[in-house]
């Protein structure tokens, strides 16, 4: 009955969208998403409050078993995730959409807004299935619905290509969930998350364990199963890049909260959380030496969600190495600390994704070098970009300290107290190198793009983009500020998951972790207050004053030009000379000679690809071209030939039958 009310839904969304006017399509679509959303977010901020879990069905029969759709605490905190996402790109969508709807059918809109609704409700159903066939269903229409987002530009070969990758790469993540269901099916006779505590019990099965965290991971995109990440995020439209970025890759995350926190035996969730902070460490590292490399913005974005994953697993294995030695406080500090970044990566990167629409649907490029000097023209994208960059940075009093500075506080904690000192100590300085470096690659993304002089006379020519998409981007800013402002308010929502997860509850509440937040938050405000009553003091005495003004400094050079400012290439040189082994760069136009004494215009422009992606493409291409080359082998043209095929099969389907193996 729930996959038939499913389809009806589903029925009725696709034919309201494909009905009405092209230019209403997008309200439509925000109706459907907005109203979900409400639904979805009254019953998940009651449990946040404190209700008991809300079971919204129960006993939805399929062919593995009987599922149901609950919310409870984890629940809870990823469902406002994605609503307040989901209206933010919804409403995003309008402005950016506009341009396009003269360029492509009213057919091809109305499957990109129908996706994008089906992507959100997708969401939903995920973190509210409690596992098994329900869980399954969910977690492929999210996957065939982004496909469909991604391929919005489809007439671009790169677009399709990256569509397709992502889809097989999906699909083969897909099978590891498939296979991880089986066996905890095959072990309990249930296929619920809540029946991996048996299949965990006495330390067993640790083998389910890795295939559910190659199936998350790779939608979460962890090393080296992050290669279709940096591939879809730049072919996909910005909005929809927004909400893959920020929002659908933490199902990953999610699902592996939910694998982890079933698990009883110490030496098991030893073993796990050394795998996960493993993962988080090099995912983080890789990601973010390869953000800093880029010379796109969309690309430099992706690697940096890359990043992000990683520093949530690094806090996710913190937490996970004290629970095994028993050390609640720790625990619900370092978890506490992952919950926060992945609330502040999906409201950060959301807005950066928005930034990123913002200046494309302008300048019609995403190359660094092709901007220059945006600040001027696009001052309100440029304080709000400011605003995310500052916050990705973890700087304070923005959101993206608060999450970082508690997984801090664990790992700290940590080796004070002497639990798991070396893996708590690795982590540490794995944070604070990928921080470094997080700072480098965000200062050449907003310098690059938006301070200097022009570079194209696109951007000379460009203006501040509509209302609507300035309030969609308002949304995930006041986000940042709050959370920024008031931590200690944010830690107690967490707090109550990380309980619902194994940790002690109201640990950190009574502890001097709030009293220090609450330091922080009184900082902030004085800084605020500090830097308001400069600014109104310098304003008041400039009043009176004659101010000219006048061309930069030019460093003693007497007709300074554009092509003198710092590219995208020349900002991270030093890092790529150190990290060059990791990249195979492709070269467009032509470096300067050392012998141009007076160099002539050059067009250059290097594109690092991830080597991993490199060896990966390479694999697949090879596997798809045997395959196809052994199935045209079997293109006899002759009848009888296709029969026999057709009997083979009937009789290996019998046999394996008998033999019980299908």
């Amino acid at each position: 009955m729930f996959y038939l009310s499913s389809l009806l839904v589903l029925a009725l969304l696709v034919g309201t969208i494909f009905i009405v006017p092209v230019r209403h399509k997008v309200w439509t679509a925000l109706a459907f998403v907005a109203l979900a959303a409400i639904a979805v977010a009254v019953p998940a901020i009651g449990v946040l409050a404190g209700a008991p879990t809300v079971v919204l069905a129960s006993n939805i029969s399929s062919m593995l078993g009987v599922g149901s759709l609950s919310i409870d605490p984890l629940a809870a905190i990823f469902l406002l995730i994605i609503a307040v996402a989901g209206v933010a790109t919804l409403l995003y969508s309008r402005g950016y959409i506009a341009p396009y709807l003269k360029k492509k059918s009213s057919a091809h809109i109305s499957l990109h807004y129908t996706a994008l609704a089906v992507l959100v409700l997708s969401m939903m159903l995920v973190v509210m299935a409690n596992g098994g066939f329900l869980f399954l269903f969910a977690w492929e229409l999210m996957t065939i619905a982004s496909f469909l987002l991604i391929l919005f530009d489809a007439e671009r070969a790169e677009v399709l290509r990256a569509a397709l990758a992502y889809l097989i790469m999906m699909h083969v993540g897909f099978i590891f969930l498939v296979a991880g269901f089986v066996g905890l099916e095959s072990i309990t006779a249930n296929t619920t998350f809540s029946s991996l505590a048996a299949c965990f019990g006495e330390g067993k099965n640790l083998g389910v364990f890795i295939l559910f965290l190659l199936g998350f991971g790779m939608k979460a995109g962890l090393f080296p199963m992050h290669v279709w990440l940096p591939e879809a995020h730049p072919a996909a439209p910005s909005h929809v890049s927004a909400i893959m970025s920020g929002v659908m890759i933490k199902t990953g995350v999610y699902g592996v909260l939910r694998v982890v926190s079933q698990m009883s035996d110490p030496a098991q969730i030893h073993t796990a959380g050394v795998v996960i902070l493993g993962a988080g460490v090099v995912t983080g590292l890789w990601g973010v030496i390869l953000a800093a490399m880029q010379n796109d913005v969309k690309r430099l974005l992706a690697y940096s969600s890359i990043e992000n994953v990683g520093v949530i697993f690094i806090g996710l294995g913190i937490a996970t190495l004290a629970n095994a030695a028993g050390n609640a406080t720790i625990m619900n500090l370092a978890l506490c600390g992952a919950l926060l970044h992945t609330i502040n990566h999906s409201l950060f990167k959301s807005l950066l994704f928005f930034g990123a629409g913002n200046i494309y649907s302008q300048m019609h490029t995403t190359l660094l070098d092709r901007f220059g000097g945006v600040a001027k023209h696009m001052p309100v994208t440029a304080i709000l970009f400011l605003l995310a960059t500052m916050a990705i940075c973890a700087l304070p009093p923005l959101n993206g300290f608060v999450g970082e500075f508690m997984i801090y506080l664990g790992m700290l904690g940590s080796v004070r107290d002497g639990i798991n000192t070396l893996y708590a100590a690795g982590g540490l300085m794995a944070l604070a190198l990928i921080g470094g470096i997080v700072v480098l690659a965000f200062t050449k993304l907003y310098s690059t793009v938006f301070l200097g002089s022009p570079r194209h006379h696109h951007v000379a020519e460009s203006e501040e983009v509509d209302n609507l998409r300035i309030a969609a981007m308002a949304i995930p800013a006041l986000g940042i500020i709050v959370i920024g402002l008031f931590p200690q308010f944010a830690l107690l929502v967490v707090e109550r998951v990380a309980s619902s997860l194994g940790g002690g509850v109201g640990l950190l509440q009574t502890s001097t972790i709030m009293a220090t937040l609450w330091k922080v938050s009184l900082t902030a405000i004085i800084l605020i207050i500090i830097i308001a009553l400069l600014y109104t003091i310098k304003s008041r005495a400039q009043r009176s004053r004659t101010i000219s003004e006048g061309p930069t400094w030019g460093c003693g050079f007497t007709s300074p030009n554009i092509r003198m400012q710092y590219t995208g290439e020349s900002f991270s040189e030093g890092l790529q000379s150190i990290a060059t082994s990791l990249t195979q760069n492709t070269v467009e136009g032509r470096a300067v000679g050392k012998s141009e004494i007076f160099p002539s215009s050059h067009n250059y422009n290097v594109r690092h690809k991830d080597k991993i992606d490199r060896l990966l493409a390479e694999w697949w291409v090879e596997l798809l071209r045997i395959i196809n080359k052994r199935m045209m082998n079997l293109r006899t043209g002759r009848i009888n030939n296709y029969i026999l095929f057709a009997l083979l099969f009937l009789i290996a389907i019998v046999v394996l039958s008998l033999f019980n193996i299908i």
